[in-house]
């Protein structure tokens, strides 16, 4: 069991703020973009913003269910005890606009999906005939109904067919076109800025010199963003010369409804940051009691109140605080009604260790019994910050209290998801 990566000493010295406080604190801030209509095409994955009104039944007229004959049910009846020959009088193909009317005694050749004629109430399928293009022999009789698509049987006119703050996917805009709706009104994706900041950074289609890395945040924070329904501008490296970030930092507050900074918090350089962005709005950079990811700041810049983050120029710290403070932010934007990743319980397979006085969100590998069902949970490398290679490998956070800085194997722990399914 590795002991958890040390704070600097300042840190044990400055009061911590509940993580549940600060996840509250941002969620005060979500603020859901105006409504706009869009093609349905355009609408898959946003949330309905409407409740759609059916104009016109579906199905909007009593039509074949499968290939077969069109009949009045009467006629068919005798077919118990010995087959019944009815002459066939036409044929009705898919998308038919000539009415026809069934007289009695009489059977029209219908295909699945075309209107039936008057007076008739039920299909025989050919499968029940011999299939006869002039005078049909019918082997089975079929009950009024049977086999007939009515009228309003799906939706009928003033049903809703998608409700406001449904969630629009392949099955509502299917539902959507065969309501005879082109547009819908939705709730559009919250708009994401992503910014670097760091002198030491390059992007990564350059060669990093003595004392450089590549800009890893822009691009694992934009992903993270898309992957919890954001709208992402990546504007990617930004120079920490402080009049040049204020500028760029200022301009993506009017066109964003959130704003990260990643490497603005932590040190002199996240100091330099901060005062930088001050006279934007107040920004609070209470220490937050969680590990990793204590060190970020938080506020609402900006003429609009943009909610704007700091976060730490450590890759696997700021994807940490992007999952417990942002992600439920831009779902709580969405509209979507709980915004929390799934939490279970799991068995731990090894002891682990967090640190004190701080919530620990641990990576993990969580597994399934197939045999009881239970939930298992296998810590991933160690507890430091920097460790980006054994996040890619978990599909969890291991959640530790605060009051805990060793967790026996064993032992119940709750258990963020990260992958949709394990």
């Amino acid at each position: 069991m590795t002991p958890p990566t040390p704070e600097p000493p300042e840190a044990a010295e400055q009061e911590f703020r509940p993580v549940d406080e600060q996840v509250a604190l941002v969620l005060e801030s979500a603020v859901r973009p105006r409504p706009v209509r869009v093609a349905i095409s355009e609408a898959q994955g946003l949330l309905c913003a409407e409740e759609v009104v059916a104009e016109h039944a579906l199905p909007g007229f009593d039509q074949a269910a499968v290939d077969g004959y069109a009949v009045r049910s009467v006629d068919v009846r005798p077919v118990e005890d010995e087959p019944v020959q009815l002459p066939v009088v036409g044929e009705i193909p898919a998308g038919s606009r000539q009415p026809r009317r069934l007289q009695p005694g009489q059977a029209v050749r219908v295909a699945t999906g075309a209107p039936l004629p008057t007076l008739a109430d039920a299909v025989v399928p050919i499968s029940f005939t011999d299939g006869h293009p002039a005078n049909v022999t019918v082997h089975r009789s079929v009950p009024s109904a049977a086999y007939v698509r009515r009228t309003g049987e799906d939706v009928q006119i003033g049903d809703v067919a998608v409700r406001q703050g449904d969630t629009i996917g392949s099955a509502q805009v299917g539902l959507l076109a065969a309501v005879g709706r082109s547009k819908v009104l939705v709730y559009p994706r919250p708009r994401v800025s992503i910014v670097s900041v760091g002198d030491e950074l390059v992007d990564i289609d350059r060669t990093p010199s003595v004392g450089q890395v590549y800009d890893v945040n822009s691009y694992a924070l934009a992903a993270a963003a898309r992957d919890a329904g954001a709208e992402v501008s990546r504007v990617g490296i930004v120079p920490s010369e402080p009049k040049r970030l204020r500028e760029v930092v200022e301009g993506r507050l009017l066109m964003s409804e959130v704003v990260v900074v990643a490497g603005g918090a932590g040190g002199s350089a996240g100091d330099e940051v901060h005062a930088a962005l001050s006279d934007l709005g107040r920004i609070d950079m209470s220490r937050v009691a969680m590990h990793p990811g204590s060190a970020q700041g938080f506020g609402r810049l900006g003429p609009d109140s943009v909610p704007t983050f700091l976060l730490p120029a450590n890759p696997m710290s700021a994807l940490v605080v992007f999952e417990v403070l942002i992600r439920p932010l831009i779902r709580a934007a969405r509209g979507t009604r709980n915004p929390h990743r799934r939490i279970v319980s799991a068995r731990l397979l090894s002891p682990l260790a967090s640190a004190k006085g701080r919530k620990g969100f641990l990576r993990g590998q969580l597994l399934r019994d197939e045999n009881t069902g239970e939930y298992l949970v296998q810590p991933l490398g160690t507890s430091g910050a920097h460790l980006l290679a054994s996040l890619a490998e978990a599909n969890c956070l291991v959640n530790v209290d605060e009051d805990l800085t060793e967790v026996p194997a064993g032992e119940q722990v709750r258990v963020t998801f990260l992958a949709q399914r394990v």
